[in-house]
This record gives structure tokens, C-alpha cells and sequence, in this order.
């Protein structure tokens, strides 16, 4: 993503809306569903370089749900929500 993007409100509140659609439509396969969960899963409970500070935790989150949500996207355009 460009960096007008990362600090686009409108862009976040898209990938946040869309995120969540993806991983709960039953037409989204279930490898794509846990290539993104998996990942994130993993990295909120092993244990990290900065404990008890979840902000590189939302940080990698967020990263992984606008590449997330990027795939998806082009893999299912018909699943595309309107921005």
C-alpha cells in the first residue's frame, strides 16, 4: 500500500469492514481463511520482544489484514464490496 493509503481513514475502515466478510463467507475457501488467521493467531500468543506492549501486535495485525483483504479481493472479485 502506498503511504496515502496507510493513513487513509476511509481505506482502514475498508479493510476492517471487508476483513471480517471475507472470513466469514462460506464462498472464501478455508486455506485462504487460515492463511490470514493462523499467522495472526500465532503471533498474539507466542511470546514476543516487547511484552505487554500489544502495539507491534495491532501494528502486524493490521499490516496482515490489508494484504489480506488485498488477496481476496482479486481472488474473489465477485465478493468485492463497494467502497
Amino acid at each position: 500500500m502506498k503511504l496515502k493509503k496507510i493513513l487513509s481513514f476511509k481505506q482502514w475502515s475498508h479493510i476492517f469492514r471487508n476483513s471480517w466478510k471475507y472470513i466469514v463467507s462460506p464462498q472464501v475457501a478455508t486455506g485462504d481463511k487460515l492463511l490470514f488467521t493462523i499467522p495472526v493467531i500465532l503471533y498474539w500468543v507466542l511470546p514476543d520482544f516487547l511484552p505487554f506492549m500489544p502495539i507491534d501486535d495491532i501494528g502486524v495485525t493490521m499490516l496482515l489484514m490489508g494484504w489480506f483483504v488485498s488477496r481476496m479481493e482479486r481472488k474473489y472479485p465477485v465478493l468485492k464490496v463497494l467502497r
